[in-house]
């Protein structure tokens, strides 16, 4: 199981002027502060608590760590503020930006990220935030998002850069099957397309499990409109990266049943594409795992499209996510 995480900084870290900026959105001190795991942001991730006995969640982030994370912080601003009241996600309470730093400073929700292999009440309840989602179409500020196939088009040709540039370490079938590869991936971008809120980085690290059961789906900079069930087919990718053991066609039977098998094909083509692709590059600075997390979706999506088009062959028998008894664990 590889794991989705970056390199923190703790807020005992940050600049005297970026806590101010935090300490003012919250109009009180900062008394404590606990750093959280998960994702690949080169910044810091704290949970913290006021003197006046406020909670908050902050994630700050400087363009001298990466030249590029700030402005998804600043992404993530723009589409939170634009977010339904109602929708299961947290609330914006405000932003420092001095033009190197951007803090976000969010409501803290009391939860924690889905257990690893997932489980079957917590995959349900994680749908069920997803589908919450995607009832409506996009509307207000929310309707000038990018569609999901134009910000991500460059993504999507992975296959036909490694058509032009051949990876030597791409091993299995894949090598043998490029153009099949390259054709598929290039549908991608229009099966994608549609008027739903598309969250677009749908990972374990990205989720809370409220003690409810319910779930709150967090960090939104990639944010986009398109095809409702987009999320859905990427939370099977990371249900099966943390289970070999899973099925992911029973998944998809159960997930996904009204989405055309040559639509998925086509878009299990074109993130494998990417994934292949951009793993054999160096790190970005400031994230030193992410090449290696990369590396091993595009293992299971090349697995997992593998078995759809009968080009290699099965491994372990295959199993649905592990259900675990749910007594006092919420739905």
């Amino acid at each position: 199981m590889v794991e989705a995480a970056g390199v923190r900084v703790p807020w005992s870290d940050l600049p005297d002027g970026v806590r101010a900026g935090v300490e003012a959105v919250l109009g009180s001190y900062v008394v404590s502060a606990v750093t959280q795991r998960g994702g690949f942001s080169p910044g810091s991730a704290d949970r913290v608590v006021t003197a006046d006995g406020r909670r908050a969640f902050v994630k700050a982030v400087s363009s001298e760590a990466n030249p590029t994370s700030p402005d998804l912080h600043r992404r993530e601003a723009a589409v939170a503020t634009a977010l339904p009241a109602t929708a299961p996600v947290p609330e914006l309470l405000g932003v420092h930006d001095d033009g190197t730093w951007v803090a976000l400073v969010l409501s803290d929700v009391e939860g924690r990220h889905p257990r690893l292999p997932w489980r079957a009440d917590e995959l349900a309840s994680t749908m069920t935030a997803y589908a919450a989602l995607t009832a409506e179409p996009v509307s207000g500020a929310l309707a000038d998002l990018r569609t999901t196939g134009e910000q991500h088009a460059d993504d999507l040709e992975g296959w036909q850069r490694l058509h032009d540039d051949p990876d030597p370490h791409l091993d299995g079938w894949a090598p043998a099957n490029l153009d099949r590869l390259v054709d598929a991936a290039a549908r991608a971008q229009q099966v994608l397309a549609g008027d739903r809120l598309v969250h677009g980085d749908t990972r374990a690290d990205n989720l809370l499990v409220r003690t409810d059961g319910s779930v709150v789906v967090v960090d939104w900079p990639w944010a986009t409109r398109g095809a409702s069930w987009f999320d859905r087919l990427c939370l099977l990718v990371n249900v099966t990266l943390n289970d070999p053991g899973a099925s992911p066609e029973t998944l998809v039977a159960r997930w996904l049943p009204e989405v055309p098998a040559d639509d998925v094909d086509a878009v299990l083509a074109g993130l494998a594409g990417f994934f292949c692709d951009v793993a054999r590059r160096p790190a970005p600075p400031g994230l030193p795992t992410v090449r290696a997390f990369q590396r091993a979706q595009s293992d299971v999506l090349l697995r997992w499209l593998g078995e759809r088009w009968g080009t290699e062959r099965r491994g372990r028998l295959p199993r649905e996510v592990r259900e675990t008894p749910s007594a006092g664990a919420g739905r």
